[in-house]
């Protein structure tokens, strides 16, 4: 404690990321031993079970920063730190927290493919928390759970209830447009191991066109994310997203619409569909017109322009070249051996201890 204390200890932990120098430092002047970081960490085990997740959070960053190579608590202590920081709810934190345990679990060479399995599912469940409370976190569920296929596997094989959680993701997304397709195949694919109205609501809409269906699924979804701890916070975004969906794949099909019979379809009144759709309009610059008196919604036919078939048939490439280029980097760290950047080995853990 005198140690953590010390203001040129303090300064040197925010310049230098080598531990194994900080170390040096602490053992040279304040007479600390390789067997002591085993106590440290179990003091800070013993703040996090009594509720000061601060305190355990501080522990367990200079734990992981000190402790040497191959101590058998450093993935232990990484756990700790991501439940530390989502008891506190300081989500940035927890998402650096959660990306390096990401890294630590995908650099682990030595672990078997069981194992693998096993800790990806254990950062699925966990990264929940993060994603749905972080500001840029629907979008991040959607790369990890969607984009990543070791991720992906991780989930279409030990748990496809998370496609809940990626569809409401998708839903609430700005970037639905871009990715609705791929989470369809994979939803076609896992229905007959899981399925529940959030995903049932996309194969009704996008796989059999069932408008009456959707309806129904979508009054289901209300009862569903009012009663899920992650999703409730979703449940106005969900709606509007969920009716804009059948407004406009029920338009693509049909060029002149009752709006009597569009407020049936989208669980409104005739006069709130009605400003509903005008808002649309206007926000959305869709080509489509309102006829009031013959209460018809009348669709403008607009082809796409040959460069926008272009931009949405290769608008994935970025990103699968990014993750092209990630795997190659990994690969190659790999085979230099499995330390982090603080030069700790990385051995089995188990995250049931937080």
């Amino acid at each position: 404690m005198n140690c953590f204390s010390d203001p040129e200890f303090n300064a040197q932990i925010q310049s230098t990321r080598d531990g194994r120098q900080i170390f040096e430092y602490l053992e040279k002047n304040h007479d600390v031993r390789p067997e002591m970081m085993d106590t440290l960490y179990k003091y800070a085990k013993f703040q996090y079970e009594c509720g000061n997740y601060a305190g355990a959070a501080e522990y367990l960053y200079f734990f992981r920063v000190l402790s040497p190579g191959g101590d058998r608590n450093s993935l232990n202590a990484l756990w700790g730190k991501l439940a530390s920081e989502i008891l506190m709810q300081n989500w940035d934190t927890a998402l650096d927290d959660l990306n390096r345990l990401k890294e630590v679990i995908e650099g682990n060479t030595s672990a078997g493919t069981l194992q693998l399995l096993q800790e990806r599912t254990w950062l699925i469940h966990w990264s929940l928390f993060v994603f749905f409370n972080h500001p840029k976190g629907r979008d991040l569920i959607i790369d990890l759970f969607l984009y990543q296929p070791q991720y992906l596997n991780a989930i279409q094989t030990m748990c496809p209830h998370i496609l809940r959680y990626l569809t409401t993701a998708v839903i609430t997304s700005k970037r639905r447009r871009q990715v609705l397709k791929d989470l369809v195949k994979v939803i076609q694919q896992e229905s007959y191991t899981y399925r529940d109205p959030i995903t049932e609501f996309l194969e009704c809409l996008y796989v059999n066109f069932d408008f009456d269906g959707a309806q129904t699924k979508l009054r289901e979804c209300e009862t569903v994310l009012v009663n899920d701890f992650f999703l409730v916070a979703c449940l106005d975004d969900f709606i509007e997203n969920a009716r804009l969906f059948i407004f406009e794949t029920f338009c693509r099909i049909h060029q002149c619409i009752s709006i009597s019979m569009l407020a049936d379809k989208l669980n409104m009144s005739p006069e709130e569909a009605e400003r509903w759709i005008v808002n649309l309009i206007r926000n959305a610059k869709l080509d489509a017109k309102i006829d009031s008196k013959l209460g018809h919604v009348v669709m403008g036919v607009q082809a796409p322009s040959v460069y926008q078939q272009i931009i949405e048939k290769t608008k994935g490439i970025h990103f699968k070249t990014q993750m092209l280029a990630g795997n190659i980097e990994k690969k190659l760290s790999s085979d230099k051996g499995g330390y982090d950047s603080y030069g700790n080995s990385w051995n089995a853990y188990d995250p049931q201890h937080y």
